[in-house]
């Protein structure tokens, strides 16, 4: 079976809080945990008041520490953002904790807008220049230490934790392959380059320490419900939320709506669509024809799957139902 995994945006809902939307995600991965996902991935941004993980490494921590088995990981950190020594000492201070269940993606976009990035103290367009040498420096803090190194990740120094590639564009394929390391493609939301770079990375692979061959993950959003109906109704806090911003207007997650065409206009439409082309919308039955349609396309060795879905309860069953849709797929 591909395996299934999950990248959680810790959403705010309208009229809740940051404290909610961490039970939920922990509720949320607990059940992803018995229903057998591989990964639970959590995604780092600033500034947005409908997502709560801004301080990423510390909701790792929290969602790691109430499950057992499954992995957890970023997806990813925002490296300009942070010096890799700080980075390697939070995931280190993860591995050390939860052994053999961290994983670090990394990606090169500062997650948030350029005002919030400079107020980060970090210079985000040198910053993303120098992605590639953060992600070697970060790599070499993970190794076991060198004779005479003076600077060291303490913990983090020897533990090797695996490090992924994030990206939405050519860059991060040919930087993952260049490296041998893993890639995972923000098909939903940047599905433009998904293709392309696809077949980028798997032809410019280069084996390294961590990984001998290729391997690759792409995101799709998920709003699976028991009906076409319930699960279109679903869809539109996530709808809202992207021509929220288009418009420069981020807010929390908002109750679904019966009629999206009073909410945004016909070019806020087509862009939004573009955007989640690849979401996964509709009951049991239509998800599954969706998804073996997307991984024969893709050839993807895992999914990603994610859903800003207003109602808990509605966005376990999401998840439920693409968990039982599993055993029906083969990569």
């Amino acid at each position: 079976m591909i395996p299934f995994s999950i990248l959680d945006l810790a959403p705010i809902i309208e009229g809740a809080d940051a404290r909610q939307a961490f039970h939920n995600s922990l509720d949320l991965a607990q059940h992803a945990e018995r229903w057998g996902y591989r990964r639970y991935w959590l995604a780092e941004h600033h500034n947005m008041t409908g997502i709560a993980s801004a301080a990423t490494a510390v909701v790792i921590g929290h969602i790691a520490n109430g499950t057992s088995t499954i992995r957890v990981g970023s997806g990813g950190i925002m490296l300009p953002n942070h010096s890799p020594l700080v980075i390697a000492e939070q995931f280190g201070t993860l591995a050390a904790m939860y052994p053999g269940r961290i994983d670090l993606g990394l990606g090169r976009a500062p997650g948030t807008d350029m005002r919030t990035a400079r107020a980060l103290r970090r210079d985000p367009v040198s910053n993303a220049n120098n992605f590639p040498q953060d992600v070697l420096e970060l790599r070499a803090l993970f190794a076991p230490v060198q004779a005479n190194q003076t600077v060291q990740a303490v913990p983090g120094a020897g533990l090797e934790v695996p490090l992924w590639i994030l990206g939405s564009s050519l860059f991060g394929a040919q930087l993952a392959a260049a490296l041998g390391l893993p890639f995972a493609f923000a098909s939903h939301f940047a599905p433009d380059a998904l293709m392309q770079a696809l077949e980028v990375y798997r032809a410019d692979f280069q084996s390294s320490a961590q990984l001998s061959e290729p391997y690759t993950i792409a995101g799709v959003g998920l709003f699976a419900a028991d009906t076409d109906r319930k699960a279109q109704r679903i869809f539109t806090s996530a709808q809202q939320q992207f021509t929220n911003l288009h418009r420069g207007l981020p807010g929390p997650v908002q109750p679904p709506i019966e009629d999206m065409d009073s909410y945004w206009s016909p070019h806020e439409k087509a862009g939004v669509d573009r955007m989640l082309r690849y979401a996964l919308v509709g009951s049991p039955e239509t998800v599954r024809e969706k998804l073996k349609l997307f991984v024969e396309q893709t050839k993807v060795d895992e999914l990603m799957l994610t859903g800003q879905i207003y109602d808990h309860q509605a966005r376990l069953r999401a998840y439920e139902i693409a968990a039982d849709l599993q055993s029906s797929l083969k990569g």
